[in-house]
């Protein structure tokens, strides 16, 4: 099964090898057929410390790293 992979802000870099990352998403409410907004804080793995608060990053799925990291942040090539 692949793994999910999703794009967000970070908004904390505070914790040594860890991001809070904000996701938002975007759909159709099933009744009202009204464009909603929803977010959802994520907490990712980031060994190097790379990213700061404010920078656009790739989160994807992985195996438990503590009692709250399942995501990891993607380092893609090309950027």
């Amino acid at each position: 099964m692949p793994k999910r992979i999703l794009q967000g802000t970070v908004t904390s870099d505070q914790n040594e090898q860890t991001v809070t990352v904000l996701v938002e998403r975007r759909f159709t409410h099933p009744v009202m057929k009204k464009t909603v907004r929803s977010s959802k804080k994520y907490r990712a793995h980031d060994p190097l410390n790379t990213f700061k608060v404010g920078d656009s990053v790739r989160i994807e799925e992985c195996a438990p790293i503590s009692k709250t990291k399942r995501w990891q942040v993607v380092v893609d090539a090309t950027a």
